[in-house]
């Protein structure tokens, strides 16, 4: 399986360690250049220079080929371009997002991201149940 991340921080270094740990092909985007050498000396050569939510670099990726994309930056309006791209450029068949304004979550869904995850839902999701609601 293919997978192409967008976004090296955290999220995106954690995320693609885990694919590739796990047998994936995986191609790690991220846009500042200093960042992308530092993830390549420690991940491998995956990572790829340039701006997830710009049609002609990801037209270099192998974006068409890819199983799926997952868009894990700090900006939400990045990762809903990206995704769209891929989903109706690339013809990518599943697409994930992070969202983080929660309020988002719904709009992504609409716009036609096959997941988008808000980790404040999730962790609320995790500590309701345990406060009994209050």
């Amino acid at each position: 399986m293919y997978v192409i991340v967008i976004g090296g921080g955290k999220v995106g270094y954690y995320l693609s360690k885990h694919l590739l740990d796990r047998g994936y092909e995986v191609t790690l985007i991220e846009k500042d250049p200093r960042r992308a050498e530092v993830l390549n000396s420690v991940l491998g050569e995956i990572v790829m220079v340039g701006d997830g939510d710009e049609m002609a670099f990801l037209a270099t990726t192998g974006m068409e080929r890819a199983d799926v994309v997952v868009a894990v930056t700090g900006d939400d309006e990045d990762n809903l371009v990206a995704l769209q791209l891929a989903k109706e450029r690339f013809k990518v068949p599943r697409t994930i997002a992070r969202v983080n304004n929660p309020a988002n979550v719904s709009i992504f869904k609409m716009l036609g991201v096959d997941e988008a995850v808000s980790a404040t839902e999730v962790l609320l999701g995790a500590l309701e149940p345990k406060i009994g609601g209050q």
